[in-house]
């Protein structure tokens, strides 16, 4: 129980807060950050598709050490980390209960454990890329891949409104917690207090989808009073602003590093096959 409490007291909305933040925009000092974002999506597009036609246990662990190799050089925070241990844990069990319940028995984890696999490369893949650029960059990535401007800047203001979100979140979580009465016992392993906690956060989410409704419209027309759908409609408007990408040096050892170390892992698991 005093390792249960000890958890709870580290564990607070403040510091998810803080570490999704971190990991959004603090990594901007890392070897992977200094890429150009075309490099970095053109990488990560690889190691988001070709799992899925991997069948090789010997190559897929592989490329499982390489990830785990990228998202340390990355500095991705251990939180994010936990979170996705936490997500392919559970998924992989209740999958396997679920295999059993319908007749089956424990020759049918070993698939489940591959397909866990797979879900880790591509999971950390994606870490390792969205921790390694900032919205903007990213942004500017996609559309001088020929997307659309308007998708492009969604998904960069999706970024940069993610400090508004959280932080009105944690205000209408606190405001639950004033209003609210927390129970008189803990309970065993401090069962009440989570209970409670975990009620509050899932409450905490409606009032914020209102006020982020509420919101929109007002985004919407202060960007169309700034001229927002016109400006990328213009070539020279996209042209300066994708100006200062450049591919150099540094990317294409990169990728060439990336390119001898996969058809390594390939003829090795070939080998050992």
């Amino acid at each position: 129980m005093e390792a249960v409490r000890k958890l709870l007291d580290k564990v607070s909305v403040e510091q998810v807060k803080s570490e999704l933040l971190k990991t959004a925009f603090g990594n901007n000092d890392t070897f992977l950050a200094r890429l150009d974002p075309r490099t970095l999506i053109i990488w990560y597009l690889f190691f988001a598709i070709a799992p899925w036609f991997i069948f090789n246990e010997w190559i897929l662990l592989g490329l499982f050490a390489f990830m785990v190799t990228t998202t340390a050089m990355s500095r991705v925070s251990p939180f994010i980390i936990f979170i996705l241990c936490m997500g392919l844990l559970s998924q992989a069990g209740y999958l396997f209960l679920f295999s059993l319940f319908f007749n089956g028995n424990l020759e049918s984890a070993y698939p489940l454990l591959v397909l866990t696999l797979k879900l880790s490369i591509i999971s950390l893949s994606s870490i390792t890329v969205f921790s390694s650029m900032d919205p903007e960059k990213f942004s500017d990535g996609l559309l001088s891949f020929g997307v659309p401007g308007h998708v492009s800047f969604s998904i960069a203001y999706s970024y940069r409104i993610l400090p508004t979100l959280l932080e009105e979140y944690h205000h209408v979580f606190l405001s639950f917690r004033l209003r609210g009465r927390a129970p008189a016992r803990p309970g065993l392993f401090y069962w009440r207090y989570i209970t409670h906690f975990l009620k509050i956060s899932v409450l905490s989410f409606y009032p914020l989808i209102l006020s982020t409704a509420k919101k929109a419209r007002t985004t919407v027309e202060a960007l169309e009073t700034r001229g927002f759908p016109y400006a990328f409609k213009r070539p020279e408007v996209i042209r300066l602003k994708l100006a200062y990408l450049a591919i150099g040096p540094r990317d294409y050892i990169f990728i060439a590093g990336s390119v001898v170390y996969v058809a390594f892992v390939f003829w090795a698991g070939r080998m050992l096959t």
